[in-house]
């Protein structure tokens, strides 16, 4: 029964019950010996008897009409809030505090303030612990980048180089009368040449996969541009430059990187689109290919990232949502409240 039917029968019940207490008081105080004035007296020509408890079914239907059409507005005003809360929505408790619900508004109030110093702390834990990670990461990835480098530049480069000089010196050398040994040595001299070339790609690569100071804007847009290059994929994006802290950041980054790689590894799609949007006070981050897709209540090889990712949404007071069906691509989307920030005690 809907709350608009259920005031309404209370209301029809209690306006009865009240007019029969009424109706006992008065017959107490003023005994009526004959009942039959009730049939013979008439308003608009209907005996009184019918008229009177038609008169207090329509008082009873409207008070109760009138109170469920009120409840109805509140509970749905609460429920339009404590979605809002359950978003991660700075809600104005100022309409709330309007209805008649006081405790159920100073609750509501209390839940919101906890909920909103929780993701506070979450975030401003995730970028303390993000800062500090990096700078370690950074500490380690430099000094083994530089190791590697030297070593591969020291060794496998000079080789290459040398075995390149090698080859080049005996196609020059030889006499072009074998010609199936000239060209297997010739596609020898190309495929050195190409080690060579990648080698020197692998030196220029020699990074850690993180932002590095840079922006999210231009930490994603550098490495979607670095797949293009690289895989055969047409991908689309668009990234709005967003004011965000170094935690929240670094978990929407990798994240993205995250979720790239299981459409690279599983997908086998054809295209996918990026989108980085702030609408309100939510930050968007959505991710759809035209991938094979999968059954979500089924578990997949790459269980371990998405729950990494689900992870990583969680530490910064997000949520992330994935919808896939199989044979229809994949659409993955992270949304993260921004809290107005205010002056913070020290």
């Amino acid at each position: 029964m809907s709350t608009v039917l259920r005031h309404m029968f209370t209301g029809i019940m209690s306006a009865f019950f009240v007019s029969l207490v009424l109706g006992g008081i008065v017959y107490t105080l003023f005994p009526i010996d004959d009942w039959n004035f009730l049939l013979e007296e008439r308003l608009l020509d209907i005996p009184a008897a019918f008229v009177i408890p038609f008169l207090v079914f329509i008082i009873g239907a409207f008070l109760g009409l009138n109170s469920g059409v009120t409840s109805r507005k509140q509970l749905n005003l609460i429920n339009r809030t404590l979605k809002s809360i359950e978003d991660g929505r700075q809600v104005d408790m100022k309409e709330v505090s309007s209805l008649e619900l006081k405790a159920i508004t100073k609750r509501m109030d209390g839940i919101q303030k906890q909920l909103g110093e929780k993701i506070r702390q979450s975030q401003k834990m995730a970028t303390e612990k993000a800062v500090d990670q990096e700078k370690r990461i950074q500490e380690i990835i430099s000094q083994e980048r530089n190791r590697l480098a030297r070593e591969l530049h020291d060794s496998v480069s000079q080789q290459l180089f040398a075995a390149s000089m090698i080859m080049s010196a005996v196609n020059e050398t030889r006499s072009e009368s074998d010609t199936r040994e000239s060209k297997q040595l010739k596609l020898v001299e190309e495929t050195i040449h190409q080690t060579q070339l990648e080698m020197r790609a692998l030196l220029l690569h020699l990074r850690p996969a993180a932002l590095n100071g840079k922006s999210l804007q231009k930490g994603m847009e550098e490495l979607l541009q670095e797949l293009l290059q690289k895989v055969p994929i047409e991908l689309k994006w668009k990234i709005e430059t967003i004011p965000l802290d170094k935690g929240v950041e670094d978990h929407l980054f990798r994240i993205l990187q995250e979720s790239v790689s299981n459409i690279l590894r599983h997908a086998q799609a054809n295209k996918a689109q990026i989108l980085l949007v702030q609408r309100e006070d939510l930050i968007i981050l959505r991710i759809e290919d035209d991938g094979v897709g999968f059954k979500l209540d089924q578990e997949k090889t790459g269980s371990y990232g998405l729950r990494n990712m689900h992870e990583r949404a969680a530490e910064i007071g997000g949520t992330l949502k994935i919808v896939s069906l199989p044979g229809e691509g994949t659409r993955l989307e992270v949304k993260v409240p921004i809290l107005t920030t205010g002056e913070e005690k020290p």
